[in-house]
Parts: C-alpha cells; sequence; structure tokens
C-alpha cells in the first residue's frame, strides 16, 4: 500500500477505543489489519520469527493483540500503550503515520530521538542518539529520502514520517 495524504488522515473513523478484553467485531478488523502488517510476530525457542495466520483473528483482544498492537504502534510513532484509539485507527487503515509534526534541522525532542534510533536501524545515521536534529541527522534524513526516491530536503514530513515507519524494527 502507498502513502496517501495527510488529508484522508485527519478524518474521523467512529471506530470504537479497543484494548485489552474488548471483544467482538470491531476486535476482528483490527486483528486483520494487524496481520496484514505483519503486526502479529513472536519468537520461537530457536529465535526464529514466527508468523502466524488467520487463526489470530477471533475477535478477542487478547496478550498476544495487545503485543501487536504496541509494535504497530512503535512503528507508526504513536504512544506504545496498547490502546487502539481513533488516532490508531487511521494508522491501521493508511499503514502510516498520522498528525506528525514537521521536523528539521533544530528540532528537539523525544520524537528527533526516535528518528535518529529509527534512522541508526536504517543504516543511515551513526551519531549520538540525543535529539539534537542537527547536521548528521538531516544528512541521514536526506539519504532515507534518496532511498524512498522522495526530495532530498533533509526535513521530516508526512512522506518521510512514512518512509520512516517502514523501517525494519524488528528482527529475528
Amino acid at each position: 500500500m502507498t502513502f496517501t495524504n495527510q488529508a484522508s488522515a485527519s478524518a474521523q473513523l467512529n471506530k470504537p477505543v479497543l484494548k485489552e478484553g474488548s471483544k467482538g467485531e470491531a476486535v476482528k478488523e483490527l486483528q486483520k489489519l494487524l496481520l496484514q502488517w505483519g503486526a502479529f510476530v513472536s519468537l520461537n525457542d530457536k529465535g526464529a520469527c514466527v508468523f502466524p495466520g488467520e487463526e489470530v483473528i477471533d475477535g478477542v483482544f487478547g496478550s498476544q493483540t495487545k503485543d501487536a498492537v504496541i509494535l504497530f504502534q512503535g512503528k507508526k510513532f504513536l504512544p506504545q500503550d496498547g490502546i487502539v484509539a481513533d488516532r490508531t485507527w487511521r494508522s491501521l487503515f493508511l499503514n502510516a503515520p498520522v498528525d506528525m509534526p514537521i521536523l528539521k534541522k533544530g528540532s528537539k525532542g523525544e520524537l528527533v530521538k526516535q528518528v535518529q534510533g529509527r534512522l541508526a536501524l536504517a543504516g543511515d545515521y551513526n551519531g549520538n542518539i540525543d535529539g539534537e536534529f542537527g547536521s548528521r541527522t538531516e544528512t541521514a534524513v536526506k539519504a532515507l529520502q534518496k532511498r524512498g526516491g522522495l526530495p532530498q530536503d533533509g526535513v521530516i514530513g508526512d512522506r518521510t514520517w512514512f518512509e520512516l515507519s517502514q523501517v525494519n524494527t524488528v528482527f529475528c
């Protein structure tokens, strides 16, 4: 799936808030989306990734579904609380981050740290993960943008957030 523009992500979906213990058709819909995006993953006793099939679509929001939600939320730069509210629903439907700020040289904070960590996983950044968007972070963003076929401006907007969210965060 390709990234759609942010305007389509801003519409309210009118989906229920789901959390551990929830049951029903909305949970099945959630589980189908999580399965589609590869968020149900665990390690077997040999350290290999195990990706389940449709057996995870049971309509019960248990610990396995919560773990998948948390994994998905982390990949899309959402708060990793295991609760599926509007922003997580919108990210699930788009397979993309939503409501993200523009970050550029001079930006600071926890979100910049997350970006630096993701850029390091992608092999584009080897500086300190310090939450300071400096020249090294800008150069790494440009490398990611080049690989993704995006304009290389070093600014993290919607399309670059999408590229960052596609970096593999599960290694097994």
